[in-house]
């Protein structure tokens, strides 16, 4: 198992700066990250210094809190594959959700799936750690019929990560054909072996070379 193919290099703190973001880009490009994952003010200059690189722009959409309208994540989402993302990561209508609002929240995730279409990979960011285990599943059946490419635990910005027992929960869900992406309080080796393990294709971690290289980081 190559697990540095298996990770998406993040930065998403509010007060990264460029320099931060060209460390990150760097460090992703020596590793062989499969991505980095940063925000989308940072995907044109990311997508330049990656051109020609085995490294993926991965950006978020509607982040962090998902409560943004369809409309606008179908934007953003348009915005961040002209400046050069190949993989955008979405937060679903957690409220809408909770609410029952299932309709609206199918609409949510197919708008940035159908702006995506045949131009960037979509992940679903379900942000487990606000859900019951029966919200987990509506929202990865939500993303399934709405044509998402992978459904992801968590931003790393809410009250908790990702949790080995949430991303089994997933995997069973939306069965071998979906990607799960493991994100949150990911900061060692054997974290990372314990998600694969449960189902995880992908892991988002800010503490990827401490985890490469089987030590603790301290990561998002």
């Amino acid at each position: 198992m190559e697990l540095n193919r298996m990770i998406d290099h993040t930065i998403l703190k509010a007060d990264a700066t460029k320099e931060v973001v060209q460390r990150i880009i760097d460090e992703a490009k020596k590793h062989r990250f499969y991505s980095v994952c940063v925000n989308p003010t940072w995907v044109a200059f990311a997508a330049e210094q990656l051109k020609n690189e085995p490294v993926a722009v991965c950006t978020v959409i509607g982040f962090p809190l998902g409560a943004n309208t369809p409309e606008t994540k179908a934007f953003e989402t348009n915005d961040a594959i002209q400046n050069g993302a190949d993989e955008v990561d979405m937060v679903i209508n957690i409220g809408a959700l909770k609410s029952g609002m299932l309709e609206l929240v199918e609409r949510d995730i197919r708008a940035v799936v159908d702006t995506a279409k045949d131009r960037a990979l979509v992940k679903v960011i379900i942000e487990t750690a606000l859900l019951t285990d029966e919200e987990i599943v509506t929202a990865c059946e939500l993303a399934k019929k709405a044509g998402a490419d992978f459904v992801k635990t968590s931003t790393g910005f809410s009250t908790g990560g990702a949790k080995v027992d949430h991303v089994r929960l997933m995997r069973t869900t939306v069965g071998p054909e979906m990607g799960v992406k493991a994100s949150g309080g990911i900061h060692s080796e054997a974290d990372a072996l314990a998600l694969v393990e449960a189902g995880a294709t992908r892991l988002g971690t800010s503490a990827s070379i401490a985890i490469i290289s089987g030590q603790t980081g301290v990561g998002y």
